[in-house]
Protein backbone atom coordinates (compact mmCIF):
# COMPACT_ATOMS: atom_id res chain seq x y z
CA UNK A 1 0.00 0.00 0.00
CA UNK A 2 1.21 3.60 -0.80
CA UNK A 3 3.02 5.33 2.32
CA UNK A 4 2.03 8.20 0.95
CA UNK A 5 -2.09 7.10 1.80
CA UNK A 6 -0.77 5.28 5.05
CA UNK A 7 1.08 8.70 6.10
CA UNK A 8 -1.89 10.53 5.54
CA UNK A 9 -4.64 8.66 6.96
CA UNK A 10 -2.20 8.76 10.16
CA UNK A 11 -2.66 12.67 9.86
CA UNK A 12 -5.87 12.76 9.47
CA UNK A 13 -7.07 10.56 12.07
CA UNK A 14 -6.92 13.07 15.26
CA UNK A 15 -9.45 15.24 12.91
CA UNK A 16 -11.80 12.23 11.79
CA UNK A 17 -11.79 11.73 15.58
CA UNK A 18 -12.70 15.29 16.46
CA UNK A 19 -15.48 15.51 13.98
CA UNK A 20 -17.09 11.89 15.65
CA UNK A 21 -16.96 13.04 18.61
CA UNK A 22 -18.90 16.49 18.03
CA UNK A 23 -21.20 14.13 16.03
CA UNK A 24 -21.71 11.88 19.49
CA UNK A 25 -22.35 14.73 21.32
CA UNK A 26 -25.63 15.67 19.31
CA UNK A 27 -27.92 13.25 20.46
CA UNK A 28 -29.87 11.72 17.00
CA UNK A 29 -31.50 8.68 18.31
CA UNK A 30 -34.11 7.78 15.62
CA UNK A 31 -37.76 8.32 15.92
CA UNK A 32 -36.93 10.69 19.36
CA UNK A 33 -34.17 13.22 18.46
CA UNK A 34 -34.58 16.29 16.56
CA UNK A 35 -31.83 15.42 13.52
CA UNK A 36 -30.76 18.82 12.60
CA UNK A 37 -27.91 19.74 15.19
CA UNK A 38 -26.08 16.44 13.85
CA UNK A 39 -26.73 17.41 10.32
CA UNK A 40 -25.76 21.34 11.45
CA UNK A 41 -22.34 19.81 12.83
CA UNK A 42 -21.83 18.09 9.52
CA UNK A 43 -23.05 21.32 7.07
CA UNK A 44 -20.91 23.75 9.04
CA UNK A 45 -17.77 21.43 8.52
CA UNK A 46 -18.13 20.85 4.94
CA UNK A 47 -19.21 24.36 4.43
CA UNK A 48 -16.08 25.42 6.01
CA UNK A 49 -13.74 23.19 3.45
CA UNK A 50 -16.08 24.06 0.82
CA UNK A 51 -17.30 21.08 -0.15
CA UNK A 52 -20.02 20.70 -2.70
CA UNK A 53 -23.34 19.33 -0.52
CA UNK A 54 -26.82 19.81 -0.52
CA UNK A 55 -29.78 19.15 1.96
CA UNK A 56 -32.32 16.11 1.44
CA UNK A 57 -35.88 16.41 1.85
CA UNK A 58 -38.28 13.10 2.75
CA UNK A 59 -41.46 12.97 1.03
CA UNK A 60 -43.25 14.90 3.92
CA UNK A 61 -40.89 17.88 3.44
CA UNK A 62 -38.87 17.21 6.63
CA UNK A 63 -34.72 17.17 6.47
CA UNK A 64 -33.14 13.13 5.95
CA UNK A 65 -29.82 14.13 5.22
CA UNK A 66 -27.18 15.34 3.84
CA UNK A 67 -25.41 14.74 0.41
CA UNK A 68 -21.68 14.86 -1.03
CA UNK A 69 -20.91 15.03 -4.43
CA UNK A 70 -17.05 15.64 -6.13
CA UNK A 71 -17.96 15.18 -9.34
CA UNK A 72 -14.62 14.10 -11.44
CA UNK A 73 -12.98 15.78 -14.42
CA UNK A 74 -13.34 12.88 -16.85
CA UNK A 75 -15.92 10.95 -17.74
CA UNK A 76 -17.04 7.67 -15.85
CA UNK A 77 -19.24 6.05 -13.15
CA UNK A 78 -20.55 7.55 -9.86
CA UNK A 79 -19.63 5.54 -6.44
CA UNK A 80 -21.42 6.39 -2.99
CA UNK A 81 -19.77 6.30 0.48
CA UNK A 82 -22.76 6.15 2.94
CA UNK A 83 -22.99 6.35 6.56
CA UNK A 84 -25.96 7.13 8.92
CA UNK A 85 -25.33 9.86 11.25
CA UNK A 86 -28.62 8.77 13.40
CA UNK A 87 -28.39 5.87 16.03
CA UNK A 88 -30.71 3.52 17.94
CA UNK A 89 -31.95 4.78 21.35
CA UNK A 90 -29.89 4.63 24.51
CA UNK A 91 -32.13 1.97 25.94
CA UNK A 92 -31.10 2.09 29.76
CA UNK A 93 -28.94 4.96 30.50
CA UNK A 94 -28.45 3.65 33.99
CA UNK A 95 -26.98 0.56 32.02
CA UNK A 96 -23.62 2.15 30.79
CA UNK A 97 -20.61 2.76 32.71
CA UNK A 98 -20.77 6.49 30.79
CA UNK A 99 -22.82 9.02 29.32
CA UNK A 100 -23.93 7.62 26.02
CA UNK A 101 -23.79 10.80 24.30
CA UNK A 102 -20.14 11.51 25.86
CA UNK A 103 -17.70 11.26 22.83
CA UNK A 104 -14.41 11.09 25.07
CA UNK A 105 -12.26 8.41 24.61
CA UNK A 106 -10.93 5.82 27.32
CA UNK A 107 -8.33 3.33 26.72
CA UNK A 108 -8.14 4.18 23.24
CA UNK A 109 -11.74 3.56 22.77
CA UNK A 110 -14.26 6.37 21.29
CA UNK A 111 -17.50 6.13 23.44
CA UNK A 112 -20.88 6.89 22.96
CA UNK A 113 -23.86 6.10 20.92
CA UNK A 114 -23.15 6.44 17.49
CA UNK A 115 -19.42 5.66 18.01
CA UNK A 116 -19.41 2.72 15.91
CA UNK A 117 -23.02 3.08 14.07
CA UNK A 118 -22.04 5.09 12.43
CA UNK A 119 -20.81 8.36 13.32
CA UNK A 120 -16.95 7.24 13.09
CA UNK A 121 -17.64 6.31 9.71
CA UNK A 122 -19.79 9.64 8.71
CA UNK A 123 -16.46 11.60 9.48
CA UNK A 124 -14.07 9.07 7.32
CA UNK A 125 -15.90 9.58 4.94
CA UNK A 126 -16.45 13.50 5.09
CA UNK A 127 -12.23 13.64 5.06
CA UNK A 128 -11.96 11.01 2.22
CA UNK A 129 -14.23 13.46 0.61
CA UNK A 130 -12.04 16.29 1.46
CA UNK A 131 -8.66 14.06 0.72
CA UNK A 132 -10.10 13.87 -3.21
CA UNK A 133 -11.49 17.42 -3.98
CA UNK A 134 -8.02 19.01 -4.41
CA UNK A 135 -7.41 16.22 -7.14
CA UNK A 136 -11.39 15.94 -8.85
CA UNK A 137 -10.18 16.88 -11.84
CA UNK A 138 -7.66 13.48 -12.88
CA UNK A 139 -10.35 11.34 -12.26
CA UNK A 140 -13.26 9.75 -13.91
CA UNK A 141 -17.07 10.13 -13.11
CA UNK A 142 -17.53 11.15 -9.38
CA UNK A 143 -17.69 10.22 -5.69
CA UNK A 144 -20.80 10.97 -3.38
CA UNK A 145 -21.11 10.96 -0.13
CA UNK A 146 -24.66 10.35 1.73
CA UNK A 147 -24.81 11.17 5.25
CA UNK A 148 -28.44 9.73 6.01
CA UNK A 149 -31.01 9.69 8.86
CA UNK A 150 -33.74 7.59 9.36
CA UNK A 151 -31.79 4.43 8.97
CA UNK A 152 -32.58 3.04 12.36
CA UNK A 153 -36.26 3.80 11.93
CA UNK A 154 -36.42 1.21 9.35
CA UNK A 155 -37.87 3.74 6.58
CA UNK A 156 -34.41 4.64 5.10
CA UNK A 157 -35.58 8.39 4.80
CA UNK A 158 -32.28 9.43 3.49
CA UNK A 159 -31.40 6.67 1.24
CA UNK A 160 -34.88 6.83 -0.56
CA UNK A 161 -34.31 10.98 -0.86
CA UNK A 162 -30.89 10.18 -2.42
CA UNK A 163 -32.52 7.30 -5.14
CA UNK A 164 -35.37 9.76 -6.06
CA UNK A 165 -33.55 12.75 -6.13
CA UNK A 166 -33.36 13.33 -10.15
CA UNK A 167 -30.31 15.81 -9.55
CA UNK A 168 -28.61 13.11 -8.17
CA UNK A 169 -25.93 10.96 -10.51
CA UNK A 170 -26.92 6.93 -10.09
CA UNK A 171 -24.58 5.69 -8.49
CA UNK A 172 -22.91 2.33 -10.35
CA UNK A 173 -21.62 1.11 -6.44
CA UNK A 174 -22.26 1.95 -2.77
CA UNK A 175 -19.53 1.57 0.09
CA UNK A 176 -22.28 1.49 3.40
CA UNK A 177 -19.81 2.82 6.61
CA UNK A 178 -21.23 -0.14 9.44
CA UNK A 179 -18.01 -1.25 11.77
CA UNK A 180 -16.25 -4.64 12.25
CA UNK A 181 -12.95 -5.43 10.66
CA UNK A 182 -13.33 -8.64 9.88
CA UNK A 183 -15.45 -8.87 7.48
CA UNK A 184 -17.23 -6.68 4.28
CA UNK A 185 -20.76 -7.63 4.17
CA UNK A 186 -21.59 -8.72 0.08
CA UNK A 187 -24.97 -10.21 0.53
CA UNK A 188 -27.81 -10.49 3.24
CA UNK A 189 -30.87 -11.85 2.85
CA UNK A 190 -33.91 -10.49 1.68
CA UNK A 191 -37.33 -10.40 4.27
CA UNK A 192 -40.73 -10.05 3.74
CA UNK A 193 -43.10 -8.68 6.30
CA UNK A 194 -46.80 -8.65 7.16
CA UNK A 195 -49.16 -7.44 9.81
CA UNK A 196 -51.64 -10.27 10.67
CA UNK A 197 -55.37 -9.43 12.08
CA UNK A 198 -56.78 -12.60 13.71
CA UNK A 199 -60.68 -12.16 14.91
CA UNK A 200 -63.52 -13.92 16.90
CA UNK A 201 -66.54 -13.41 18.86
CA UNK A 202 -66.07 -11.22 21.81
CA UNK A 203 -67.01 -12.41 25.23
CA UNK A 204 -67.34 -12.58 28.92
CA UNK A 205 -64.43 -14.96 30.44
CA UNK A 206 -67.08 -16.11 33.48
CA UNK A 207 -70.01 -17.04 30.29
CA UNK A 208 -71.18 -20.27 30.33
CA UNK A 209 -71.08 -20.16 26.31
CA UNK A 210 -67.75 -21.61 24.78
CA UNK A 211 -65.93 -19.20 23.35
CA UNK A 212 -62.67 -19.55 20.71
CA UNK A 213 -61.12 -16.05 21.48
CA UNK A 214 -58.67 -13.98 18.93
CA UNK A 215 -55.68 -15.05 21.67
CA UNK A 216 -56.55 -18.79 21.24
CA UNK A 217 -56.75 -18.30 17.61
CA UNK A 218 -54.13 -16.34 17.00
CA UNK A 219 -51.94 -18.72 19.57
CA UNK A 220 -52.71 -22.04 17.28
CA UNK A 221 -51.78 -19.51 14.20
CA UNK A 222 -48.37 -19.13 16.02
CA UNK A 223 -48.37 -23.18 16.30
CA UNK A 224 -48.94 -23.57 12.38
CA UNK A 225 -46.43 -20.75 11.57
CA UNK A 226 -43.92 -22.05 13.39
CA UNK A 227 -44.33 -25.98 12.38
CA UNK A 228 -43.87 -24.43 8.35
CA UNK A 229 -41.58 -26.58 6.76
CA UNK A 230 -38.91 -24.03 5.59
CA UNK A 231 -36.01 -25.26 2.77
CA UNK A 232 -32.43 -25.59 3.83
CA UNK A 233 -29.63 -24.11 2.21
CA UNK A 234 -29.42 -24.63 -1.31
CA UNK A 235 -25.74 -26.40 -1.81
CA UNK A 236 -26.34 -25.40 -5.79
CA UNK A 237 -26.28 -21.79 -5.20
CA UNK A 238 -23.15 -19.78 -3.39
CA UNK A 239 -26.16 -17.73 -0.75
CA UNK A 240 -25.24 -19.74 2.91
CA UNK A 241 -28.46 -18.97 4.68
CA UNK A 242 -31.35 -20.49 4.65
CA UNK A 243 -34.73 -18.71 5.18
CA UNK A 244 -36.07 -17.82 8.41
CA UNK A 245 -39.57 -17.04 9.98
CA UNK A 246 -40.23 -15.36 13.26
CA UNK A 247 -43.36 -14.31 14.95
CA UNK A 248 -42.00 -10.63 16.18
CA UNK A 249 -45.22 -9.21 18.05
CA UNK A 250 -48.66 -9.84 19.73
CA UNK A 251 -50.97 -7.94 21.00
CA UNK A 252 -54.70 -8.65 21.88
CA UNK A 253 -57.13 -7.89 24.93
CA UNK A 254 -56.97 -6.15 28.09
CA UNK A 255 -58.35 -6.69 32.02
CA UNK A 256 -59.25 -10.10 32.78
CA UNK A 257 -62.92 -10.27 32.12
CA UNK A 258 -63.09 -9.84 28.23
CA UNK A 259 -62.42 -12.37 25.40
CA UNK A 260 -61.10 -10.09 23.19
CA UNK A 261 -62.37 -10.06 19.38
CA UNK A 262 -58.72 -8.89 17.73
CA UNK A 263 -55.28 -10.20 18.51
CA UNK A 264 -52.59 -8.45 16.04
CA UNK A 265 -49.70 -10.58 15.13
CA UNK A 266 -46.39 -9.01 13.32
CA UNK A 267 -44.39 -11.87 11.04
CA UNK A 268 -41.02 -11.40 9.31
CA UNK A 269 -39.84 -13.92 7.24
CA UNK A 270 -35.95 -13.96 6.43
CA UNK A 271 -35.89 -14.64 2.39
CA UNK A 272 -33.55 -16.14 0.16
CA UNK A 273 -32.61 -16.55 -3.76
CA UNK A 274 -34.73 -20.06 -3.26
CA UNK A 275 -37.56 -18.14 -1.18
CA UNK A 276 -39.04 -15.39 -2.34
CA UNK A 277 -41.16 -12.72 -1.06
CA UNK A 278 -44.14 -14.69 -3.25
CA UNK A 279 -43.27 -17.74 -1.24
CA UNK A 280 -43.42 -16.30 1.85
CA UNK A 281 -46.66 -14.61 1.94
CA UNK A 282 -47.65 -18.03 -0.07
CA UNK A 283 -46.60 -19.86 3.08
CA UNK A 284 -48.40 -17.12 5.86
CA UNK A 285 -51.55 -17.36 3.95
CA UNK A 286 -52.09 -21.02 3.87
CA UNK A 287 -51.81 -21.20 7.64
CA UNK A 288 -54.17 -18.62 8.02
CA UNK A 289 -56.43 -20.72 5.84
CA UNK A 290 -55.74 -23.39 7.90
CA UNK A 291 -56.04 -21.80 10.71
CA UNK A 292 -59.90 -20.48 9.53
CA UNK A 293 -60.83 -23.85 8.78
CA UNK A 294 -59.86 -25.53 11.84
CA UNK A 295 -61.28 -22.68 14.06
CA UNK A 296 -63.67 -20.90 11.70
CA UNK A 297 -64.71 -17.38 13.31
CA UNK A 298 -67.46 -14.61 12.11
CA UNK A 299 -64.42 -12.86 9.96
CA UNK A 300 -61.52 -14.14 8.07
CA UNK A 301 -58.01 -13.63 9.50
CA UNK A 302 -56.41 -10.28 7.32
CA UNK A 303 -52.81 -10.82 6.19
CA UNK A 304 -51.88 -7.09 5.42
CA UNK A 305 -48.06 -7.12 3.64
CA UNK A 306 -46.06 -4.21 5.15
CA UNK A 307 -42.24 -4.82 3.18
CA UNK A 308 -40.84 -6.76 0.93
CA UNK A 309 -36.82 -6.53 0.26
CA UNK A 310 -35.07 -9.01 -2.71
CA UNK A 311 -31.75 -11.07 -0.80
CA UNK A 312 -28.58 -10.32 -2.65
CA UNK A 313 -25.20 -11.41 -2.81
CA UNK A 314 -22.28 -9.98 -5.32
CA UNK A 315 -19.52 -11.99 -6.54
CA UNK A 316 -16.34 -11.39 -4.43
CA UNK A 317 -14.94 -9.81 -8.02
CA UNK A 318 -18.23 -7.78 -8.47
CA UNK A 319 -17.38 -3.98 -7.45
CA UNK A 320 -17.62 -2.30 -5.65
CA UNK A 321 -17.04 -5.61 -3.21
CA UNK A 322 -13.57 -6.39 -5.65
CA UNK A 323 -12.17 -3.11 -4.77
CA UNK A 324 -12.67 -3.00 -1.00
CA UNK A 325 -11.37 -6.35 -0.36
CA UNK A 326 -8.45 -5.57 -2.70
CA UNK A 327 -7.16 -2.55 -0.77
CA UNK A 328 -8.22 -4.56 2.72
CA UNK A 329 -5.76 -7.54 1.41
CA UNK A 330 -2.98 -4.71 0.10
CA UNK A 331 -3.13 -3.47 3.61
CA UNK A 332 -2.09 -6.88 5.34
CA UNK A 333 -5.85 -7.66 6.68
CA UNK A 334 -7.38 -10.91 6.56
CA UNK A 335 -11.13 -10.07 5.47
CA UNK A 336 -13.96 -12.28 4.92
CA UNK A 337 -16.74 -12.16 2.35
CA UNK A 338 -19.93 -12.64 4.19
CA UNK A 339 -23.86 -12.71 3.62
CA UNK A 340 -25.58 -11.47 6.73
CA UNK A 341 -28.38 -12.83 8.60
CA UNK A 342 -29.90 -9.63 9.02
CA UNK A 343 -30.88 -6.85 6.30
CA UNK A 344 -29.54 -3.40 5.74
CA UNK A 345 -29.87 -0.80 3.54
CA UNK A 346 -27.97 -3.28 0.99
CA UNK A 347 -31.21 -5.34 0.49
CA UNK A 348 -32.91 -1.62 -1.10
CA UNK A 349 -30.43 -1.04 -2.55
CA UNK A 350 -30.66 -4.34 -4.67
CA UNK A 351 -33.95 -3.57 -5.42
CA UNK A 352 -32.78 -0.29 -7.18
CA UNK A 353 -29.93 -2.77 -9.51
CA UNK A 354 -27.38 -0.98 -6.82
CA UNK A 355 -24.79 -3.14 -5.45
CA UNK A 356 -23.57 -2.67 -2.00
CA UNK A 357 -21.29 -3.74 0.53
CA UNK A 358 -21.40 -3.26 3.97
CA UNK A 359 -19.56 -3.74 7.20
CA UNK A 360 -15.84 -3.04 7.14
CA UNK A 361 -14.97 -0.49 9.42
CA UNK A 362 -12.54 -0.37 12.76
CA UNK A 363 -13.11 -2.87 15.77
CA UNK A 364 -16.42 -2.32 18.26
CA UNK A 365 -18.16 -3.32 21.11
CA UNK A 366 -21.91 -2.29 22.25
CA UNK A 367 -23.62 -2.29 18.96
CA UNK A 368 -27.62 -1.24 19.25
CA UNK A 369 -26.98 -2.11 23.39
CA UNK A 370 -25.25 -0.22 26.38
CA UNK A 371 -21.56 0.78 26.32
CA UNK A 372 -21.53 1.42 22.51
CA UNK A 373 -17.84 2.26 21.57
CA UNK A 374 -14.94 2.12 18.40
CA UNK A 375 -11.56 1.21 18.91
CA UNK A 376 -9.13 3.52 17.17
CA UNK A 377 -5.76 2.42 16.80
CA UNK A 378 -7.22 0.75 13.42
CA UNK A 379 -8.73 3.72 12.39
CA UNK A 380 -6.01 5.14 9.83
CA UNK A 381 -5.64 1.74 8.71
CA UNK A 382 -9.25 1.53 7.72
CA UNK A 383 -9.21 5.04 6.17
CA UNK A 384 -6.51 4.09 3.80
CA UNK A 385 -8.20 1.27 2.96
CA UNK A 386 -12.10 2.68 1.77
CA UNK A 387 -9.67 5.94 0.27
CA UNK A 388 -7.64 2.80 -1.87
CA UNK A 389 -10.71 1.54 -2.65
CA UNK A 390 -12.31 4.96 -3.73
CA UNK A 391 -9.51 5.48 -6.11
CA UNK A 392 -9.49 2.53 -7.79
CA UNK A 393 -13.07 2.87 -8.38
CA UNK A 394 -12.50 6.20 -10.18
CA UNK A 395 -9.25 5.11 -11.78
CA UNK A 396 -7.20 7.78 -9.85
Amino acid sequence: MSDNLQQAAEARAASVIGLAQELIRRPSRAGIDDYGPVLDVLEDWLTARALPHRRLHGAAGELVGLLVEIPGGRPGAWWTLDACVDTAPYGDETAWSFPPGSGDIADGWLRGRGAADSKLAAAMFCHIAADLMPHAADVHGGLAVLLDVDEHTGGFGGARAYLADPAAARPAGVMIGYPGLDDVVVGGRGLWRAGVAVHAPSGHSGSSRAVVGAISRAAHLVRLLDAADLPGVDGALAFPLPPKLSVTSFHGGQGFSVTPDRCDLNVDIRTTPTFDAHDAETLVRKAVAELDAELPAPKPTEVTPVAAWPPFRLAEGEQPAAALLNAAAEAGLMVRAKTAGPSNIGNLLAGEGIPATAGFGVPYEGLHGIDERAHLAELPQVYTVYQRAVLRLLGG
